[in-house]
């Protein structure tokens, strides 16, 4: 059993460390994924919806050929996180990744909020990954002529830009079957089991990454330098090129990033977590984003980043070359990498409801394991379901914005995590410790250093995406900061690590995430409401299900361990305590 019911402010009871390690110890699940494997699993999410949809977008609506520069922002502020990430999973390797270390953190709320970002991250992700899906499936089944019906590869509500740029949304009498299928049919992969799905993903990986880098090596030698000139091109107001294009590109593209994250999920299912997940987690964003900067430089070189802006952008540099033969081999890479996108983000998902139903956050039956295939087979079903329903109805339009949002929030979480488990428990053992330093500062110091950094933020949003909200901000960081110095002004005792790497990693994900927040303010502001409402409906629909079932039925709260196999149903309960996992 847990300590019991804890006292004090019920909204932000934590979970002790103690507890997450022992979950994961004592959990149901398979211990089936090695280094390789990981590495593999970050690379099938990371390489995807990014590199086949979001480069062309990028480019063509923001950053230019300076798309490149953009990789580089989002790839260091994604190095900075995946180094917390690292050292957390190696710490406390359990299933539910961000959403467990908010638990430990800031307590049962912040947990909450996280989780549901990450339904925001993975769930609604997978929907617009299988949208964009169908788009290649459907060209690839018509080049051996196979013709699906627009009806039936389109999404029922569509989007289209008015003669004012403003999106408008229409409701048709499509249904996307084709991305319905798609995701039907990896829910089904993931109820089998973990350890075939990964083995199926690394034969996914090895195929996109191979034509990746066919793009790469034959497309070099198409390259028209002109096309990179101007390298950044003037800004014409708002995000659109300019530096300030150069950064929000870096915030559309972040959506890509998302797959050393999902790594993370996997944590109670790696065969040794302590050694396997730094190695995943890493060596996955290092390959990945090497690449993305070779495939848009080549991208960019081949074709005017004017030209860039469909769902397509990679076929259409192909289709420069006058190769038709590589244009069918760009499909054949393109389907099998979203394929692993919808993967890895549906399993993604699942995990993370796994570990909050075993928290009492959410109903029960997410934590249900089947018996043969030992998965979270309800709770995987269900929301392959949800998902596959939100594919056929919704279009790709402003979603990549709310996910690259839940994405930079989750990060920088992550990074306040590692800071707040060095100060409450050093002796804690780490197998992996974030490089470039850091120390114990007193409680005024902690106040000052935090200041700067936000500052330093202000002074990049000022200064180089010359944005008109830096003096809100900076009234804001003055007066939050004398309030905290005030109270923190007697504290002569407490001493508070502050590192480096985590620093850095929350002043990347505040640049990440300020152009998403301040595009959104500005667009409802001018009269397009909807990229607002979607986002303060989805707060509103998580903070009810908070409300009424999560609150109630908290296990952390009433004092139970969520070890206690009164979690599973049925035969399940008598037949999974202390077995074998790797029977």
């Amino acid at each position: 059993m847990s300590a019991g019911a804890p006292g004090g402010n019920r909204l932000f009871i934590k979970k002790s460390i103690d507890q997450i390690q022992r979950e994961a110890s004592s959990h149901h699940l398979k211990r089936t994924l090695g280094p390789l494997n990981l590495i593999f699993l970050g690379i099938g999410c990371i390489i995807g919806a990014g590199i086949y949809v979001m480069t062309g977008n990028a480019a063509a609506n923001f950053a230019g050929p300076s798309v490149m520069l953009s990789f580089v922002i989002a790839g260091t502020a994604c190095a900075f996180a995946g180094l917390c990430y690292a050292e957390l999973a190696s710490t406390m390797p359990v299933a539910g990744s961000a959403y467990t270390y908010s638990y430990a953190t800031m307590g049962e709320l912040a947990a909450w909020v996280m989780g549901w970002l990450l339904v925001l991250e993975y769930g609604v992700a997978a929907a617009t990954v299988a949208a964009g899906w169908s788009g290649y499936v459907t060209s690839f089944l018509k080049d051996f002529g196979i013709l699906v019906p627009p009806e039936f590869a389109h999404s029922m509500i569509q989007s289209a830009a008015d003669s004012t740029g403003h999106l408008v949304f229409s409701v048709t009498d499509n249904f996307n079957l084709v991305a319905t299928a798609g995701i039907l049919m990896v829910t089904a992969l993931l109820v089998i089991g973990v350890s075939e799905s990964a083995t199926v993903n690394n034969v996914i990986v090895f195929i996109k990454v191979g034509v990746l880098i066919a793009f790469i090596a034959m497309g070099a030698g198409f390259i028209q330098p002109e096309n990179w000139t101007p390298f950044i091109p003037p800004n014409q107001g708002g995000f659109v090129y300019g530096v300030q294009g150069v950064f929000r590109a870096a915030s559309v593209i972040f959506f890509a990033y998302v797959g050393f994250e999902a790594v993370s999920t996997a944590a109670a299912e790696a065969k040794n977590p302590s050694r396997d997940m730094p190695v995943g987690i890493l060596g996955s964003l290092l390959v990945c984003t090497i690449i993305y900067i070779a495939v848009a430089a080549v991208l960019t070189g081949v074709v005017s980043y004017k030209e860039l802006g469909v769902p397509e952008p990679i076929a259409v540099a192909v289709d420069r070359m006058g190769m038709p033969w590589f244009s069918f081999l760009i499909k054949v890479g393109a389907v099998a990498g979203l394929t692993s996108v919808m993967l890895i983000l549906t399993y993604g998902q699942s995990r993370v409801f796994y570990a909050m139903a075993r928290d009492g956050l959410l109903p029960k039956a997410f934590a249900v394991i089947h018996p043969k295939f030992r998965t979270p087979w309800i709770g995987t079903i269900v929301l392959g379901t949800l998902i596959a329903v939100a594919s056929s109805l919704l279009p790709i339009t402003i979603l990549g914005d709310l996910v690259s949002l839940g994405t930079a929030l989750a990060f920088g979480i992550v990074c306040l995590t590692v800071m707040h488990l060095r100060t409450t428990r050093p002796d804690l053992h780490r197998p992996f410790r974030v490089p470039l330093g850091g120390g114990f500062v007193s409680a005024r110091a902690r106040v000052l250093v935090s200041a700067l950094l936000a500052f330093a933020g202000l002074a990049v949003f000022r200064f180089l995406m010359q944005s008109p909200w830096t003096d809100y901000g900076a009234i804001i960081v003055v007066v939050v900061a004398l309030a905290w110095l005030a109270t923190s002004w007697r504290d002569h005792e407490s001493r508070y690590w502050l590192g480096t790497a985590p620093m850095l990693g929350i002043l990347f994900a505040a640049i990440m995430v300020v152009p998403l927040i301040e595009d959104i303010v500005q667009k409802a502001l001018a009269g397009d409401t909807i990229p607002a409402s979607i986002l303060g409906g989805y707060l509103v629909l998580g903070a009810a299900i908070y409300l009424f079932y999560g609150l109630p039925n908290s296990r952390l709260a009433k004092g139970l361990d969520i070890l206690d196999d009164s979690m599973l149903s049925g035969p399940l309960e008598a037949s999974v305590h202390g077995s074998d996992e790797r029977r």
